[in-house]
């Protein structure tokens, strides 16, 4: 089948894929990934700098005054005060369905939190006969003077619909917008063709008002039901999403084997997964590559062979003033950092950095540094600064 090859820029290191064994089955992101040597210090702009570990972490957020929260995949909520180094529990987290891909997701902070102390936690919960999906709540923090504290009044605000079987591809990634609206990644569950089916609300980027209602100015609101929340779909395990600094949103999402995509996501815009696909079924059937489709929405940047993306965020500090306006992906199977450059609408990788481990989460901290937080037990949150 035709490739679209990303140009990389000279002296990057090697991809590492991985291959499932099904069309249905793990993602290259679950599986372990060969050893590698990690980059030489000499040959990265930063120093990277262990602050603390964490039990499979999986998103993190800082708050105002500098102390960080931490998901841990098997449902726990923790607060890290960077000054002390003492880590405490936040209690009153909601029951999570921990296994496979699924557990505790995301965590952010309402724009208005200085005043109103609201974050917002993304989940995998139960449903019946054996089935899952990914829900969204939302609770006040309220700290306390040890550094603990508990979510209260938390509120389940939106779940994929239906729930299914299975304990792969969640998504539920979560971020405001300069709008004020919430949106929330919800990913095709691993069963393809929800992504197309606007009875329910699987392989879609939704966009809800911070309450959970529906917007009336979605695109397909007229629809009413679950398809007024969507607005894009035909996507297949969306695990970044962030805007740019012009308002734009992009998200990042894994393809089957081959074909992982960054993509400008569009208003009313239909992504095509499960009918076309820079990359392949795991089990070797071929799916037809996005410019054989022009209907559908084509990424801004493929990988081929993948890098498992896994986190998304774009850089606005003074820290490292040669990458504002880059966005910085972690890589789970390709072990890396990765940085988009962008020209407009047009989107590029620009560098790869080696880490040498899984990469789950990447943030940008209060003082320009990048933070970012290896995949598994024992996974080390580390801080990059510029070399001296």
């Amino acid at each position: 089948m035709t490739r679209t090859p990303l140009l990389l820029a000279l002296g990057l290191l090697p991809i590492l894929a991985t291959t499932a064994c099904n069309a249905a089955g793990p993602d290259a992101s679950e599986q372990k990934a060969p050893a590698t040597a990690a980059a030489s210090a000499d040959q990265r702009p930063f120093t990277a700098t262990e602050v603390s570990r964490f039990d499979q972490p999986w998103a993190m957020t800082f708050l105002p005054d500098g102390s960080l929260l931490v998901t841990e995949k098997r449902g726990k909520l923790q607060h890290l005060d960077l000054a002390s180094g003492q880590k405490h529990e936040i209690t009153g987290v909601p029951k999570v369905a921990y296994g496979g891909q699924g557990g505790f997701g995301d965590v952010i902070l309402h724009p208005d939190f200085a005043r109103n102390h609201v974050v917002y936690v993304s989940y995998a919960e139960e449903g019946t006969l054996d089935t899952r999906g990914a829900a969204v709540a939302r609770a006040t923090l309220a700290l306390d003077a040890n550094g603990g504290g508990q979510l209260k009044d938390l509120k389940v605000i939106w779940r994929q619909t239906p729930k299914v079987s299975g304990e792969g591809h969640y998504g539920h990634r979560l971020a405001f917008g300069p709008d004020g609206k919430l949106w929330i990644s919800s990913s095709e569950r691993q069963k393809f063709d929800p992504a197309q089916d606007m009875s329910g609300n699987l392989g879609k980027i939704i966009r809800l008002n911070d309450d959970g209602s529906l917007p009336a100015d979605n695109p397909f609101a007229s629809q009413g039901g679950v398809a007024a929340q969507v607005w894009s779909l035909g996507h297949r395990n969306v695990l970044g999403i962030a805007f740019d600094a012009s308002g734009k949103l992009w998200a990042q999402e894994m393809g089957p084997a081959g074909g992982d995509e960054l993509n400008l996501i569009v208003r009313g815009a239909n992504y095509g997964y499960p009918i076309v696909s820079n990359g392949d079924h795991y089990d070797g059937r071929p799916i037809p590559d996005h410019d054989t489709r022009p209907e559908f929405a084509a990424p801004k940047v493929t990988w081929n062979p993948v890098i498992s993306p896994a986190g998304l965020m774009f850089y606005s500090g003074s820290l490292f003033p040669q990458w504002k306006g880059s966005a910085f992906i972690g890589g789970l199977s390709s072990t890396s950092l990765v940085r988009v450059a962008f020209d407009g609408d047009s989107a590029r990788e620009a560098e790869r950095f080696n880490m040498g481990e899984r990469i789950r989460e990447v943030e940008q901290g209060p003082d320009g540094a990048l933070w970012l937080l290896e995949d598994g037990s024992k996974a080390r949150l580390l801080k990059l600064t510029p070399k001296a």
